[in-house]
């Protein structure tokens, strides 16, 4: 199955934040903050056609409180606009 956002859009895999330290500590989910993580999957256009500066596999960092969760071969996935794409994230 091939998914395109329509618009600037972008289709993200959310990173779920670890339930368990490196160190071996579990950390209760009344403590665990919602991470705004997430990889891209698939992007949009811009009105004009142009594509969006992202591509397949970047790691971002989104905000916003608007976005369209949908679930396929059970994971689920998030519909951001790109406006709501704070950063990219590069390992060193």
């Amino acid at each position: 199955m091939i998914i395109r956002p329509i618009g600037e859009r972008v289709l993200l895999k959310h990173q779920k934040r670890e339930e368990i330290t490196k160190g071996g500590i579990y950390i209760p989910e009344s403590a665990r903050q919602e991470k705004k993580e997430g990889f891209v999957i698939a992007v949009g256009t811009f009105e004009d056609g142009k594509e969006l500066p992202l591509k397949k596999g970047d790691h971002v960092i989104y905000g916003g409180y608007q976005s369209d969760e949908i679930e396929i071969d059970g994971e689920k996935y998030l519909f951001v606009d790109f406006k709501d794409i704070l950063a990219t994230v590069e390992e060193e």
